[in-house]
């Protein structure tokens, strides 16, 4: 396997056990903390248009949706206008969950990067910018445009 790839998965499967581990404190499973970040930027969203902000598919919104419900941290309502819409809404105890939740990525993220200084994580954010926009245009030019790139995990 080439050397870019073969260390990006090796890093990407450490992040992922790092994060699960980090959301499971708070009672979250891994991708939950994304479905809630856009509920906590807008209230109220759709599945579809949850699934197209963090590029996943609208089923699998759905999914980790019931489970959240169970849990209490959303609810289901009908659209006022369009009965045929379901949109998603924080309850009390999704809402508390900002705080913690946010300030749990940022001390991921500042271990993460402790051993870098300032110069090398702009030059890291930069090359992964890069890198995610060659991915994207890569993905764009052999995949249907309407269907999201990204599903998440069964165990949501």
């Amino acid at each position: 396997m080439p050397e870019f790839l073969d260390l990006h998965s090796k890093t990407a499967k450490a992040l992922r056990a790092v994060a699960d581990a980090a959301m499971r404190r708070h009672g979250l499973r891994l991708g939950q903390d994304h479905l809630l970040a856009v509920l906590w930027e807008r209230d109220g969203r759709t599945p579809g248009e949850i699934a197209a902000a963090v590029n996943v598919t609208t089923p699998a919104v759905t999914k980790v949706a019931t489970r959240m419900s169970e849990a209490g941290l959303l609810m289901r309502r009908r659209d006022d206008r369009d009965h045929r819409l379901v949109r998603l809404w924080l309850t009390d105890a999704g809402r508390a969950l900002q705080e913690p939740v946010e300030a749990e990525r940022r001390l991921m993220e500042e271990k993460l990067t402790a051993d870098l200084t300032e110069t090398e994580r702009e030059h890291l954010m930069k090359a992964l910018a890069k890198i995610h926009q060659s991915a994207t245009d890569l993905l764009g030019s052999t995949i249907d445009h309407d269907e999201p790139a990204v599903t998440w995990s069964e165990e949501q």
